[in-house]
């Protein structure tokens, strides 16, 4: 049977149990002891929103494919994650799915946002559509970098979750970038932008009881997303200490990546294995009832998650943080100094205040909103994934996997000849990126 088309009632018997072991389970932030508490890490795993492919949803822009089977894997990972952040926003971490017990309308809204019709601030529809700004016809692979960038954009319709998305590009993160993002006076409205589901009678444009918040907040809840390569063709083990510790932080929205052509979304490990969610299951398509809610069972995953050697990892990924405060950023800052300090640990990443003075001209590689752009080029140009000026920050990178031990003023060097080298106005690509 192919593994693309399985039915969800076929995979629940095909997965294996945790293995009995005294290291500890990490799922998002969270701890757990496979012997004491197997119930709990269940329970954790199968209240993530799970999407999987699905078929014979509304055809994608009226004429195209009303099945994501095969080429939706990343995509559908890019849902997780930020359904994921949605579900800390609105719901908080510490939320758990219990199948047949009845959730609140916030759950539902989260839900309805990611729902395949055209209409849904998430939905496979949207992000396909707007994947065609960022160079992917309807129906190509995608890359981390790419859902990403897409993932940002229709971000910024969703008024309900008012949230700041910053995509950190070259490998890394710009403390004062993210403050300045966050920190931007905004109109913070309540959990209204779907209908309720016990009641119809709007007020204002808000169902009855909504809370609607007119006031200018301090700080915009943050999701961070750092796309990054990890080496050449294989991950650099001397990144996977770090790479847990990412699991190991309460901020954690997980990581989306795989291996070549077949996308997961990472939710923690054991051991030496990554956890995480399976796309490939083809289910179909789900539509709300008249009410607003939606049978929702086949958006969990009630079986055991998969689980992969984290040395079978695909180099190319994107890790995601969640901060809901300015509190919860400035701890984030704290523990990825303190885990650059880490002996036996490679940073996947940098962290400054500022910007640092061997990226290029502000004039070339500027992405900030408002800000002059180069003549002719939109912003779109310089976002497109994994091409153009990417490339030269992931050859950059991938050097440095390399021979991390380097100087590495010596690839900043090398950097800025790729950089000088690559003109923002080629579209060539210098590596074979997968999922792309």
């Amino acid at each position: 049977m192919d593994a693309a088309t399985l039915t969800y009632d076929t995979l629940r018997f095909e997965y294996e149990d945790f293995p009995e072991t005294k290291e500890p389970v990490w799922i998002l932030g969270r701890t757990y002891s496979v012997f004491t508490e197997k119930e709990e890490i269940l329970l954790d795993v199968t209240s993530r929103l799970w999407f999987t492919y699905r078929k014979n949803f509304p055809a994608i822009g009226g004429t195209g494919p009303t099945s994501d089977t095969g080429w939706g894997c990343m995509l559908r990972c890019g849902q997780m994650i930020f359904a994921q952040a949605l579900v800390c926003r609105h719901l908080g971490r510490d939320w758990r799915w219990v199948k047949g017990k009845r959730q609140t309308d916030n759950y539902f809204n989260i839900l309805n946002a990611f729902i395949d019709k055209k209409d849904s601030y998430y939905s496979i529809h949207q992000i396909a559509q707007m994947g065609v700004g960022e160079g992917k016809s309807i129906g190509q692979w995608y890359g981390p970098n790419t859902v990403a960038q897409v993932l940002r954009k229709l971000a910024t319709f969703d008024t309900w979750s008012s949230l700041a998305v910053h995509i950190a590009m070259d490998n890394t993160v710009v403390m004062e970038e993210i403050r300045r993002l966050c920190k931007s006076n905004f109109l913070c409205a309540g959990a209204a932008a779907f209908p309720a589901a016990e009641s119809d009678v709007l007020y204002n444009g808000f169902p009855v009881g909504a809370e609607v918040t007119d006031r200018l907040s301090q700080w915009k809840p943050l999701v961070l997303l750092i796309p990054l390569r990890l080496g050449l063709t294989d991950i650099n083990e001397a990144y996977i200490e770090t790479l847990k510790h990412c699991f190991m932080m309460p901020q954690s929205l997980g990581v989306i990546g795989g291996k070549p052509n077949s996308a997961h979304y990472f939710i923690g490990y054991v051991g030496e294995e990554l956890i995480y969610l399976d796309p490939h299951t083809t289910q179909p398509a789900m539509e709300p009832s008249d009410n607003g809610c939606i049978p929702d069972e086949s958006f969990h995953c009630q079986h055991p998650p998969c689980r992969m050697s984290i040395a079978e990892l695909d180099p190319s990924i994107a890790v995601g943080f969640f901060c809901n405060t300015e509190e919860d950023f400035n701890n984030w800052c704290q523990q990825i100094k303190k885990l650059s300090l880490l002996r036996g640990a490679l940073p996947m990443f940098e962290l400054v205040e500022h910007q640092p003075s061997h990226f290029s001209s502000p004039d070339v590689l500027n992405l900030t909103p408002g800000k002059a752009q180069p003549s002719g080029i939109s912003v779109d140009k310089h976002l497109c994934s994994y091409q153009e000026l990417d490339v030269s920050c992931h050859l950059y990178h991938a050097l440095l996997s390399i021979s991390p031990c380097c100087d590495s003023q010596f690839y900043h060097c090398l950097l800025t000849v790729s950089l000088i080298s690559h003109s923002v106005h080629s579209s060539k690509k210098v590596f074979p990126f997968p999922y792309s």
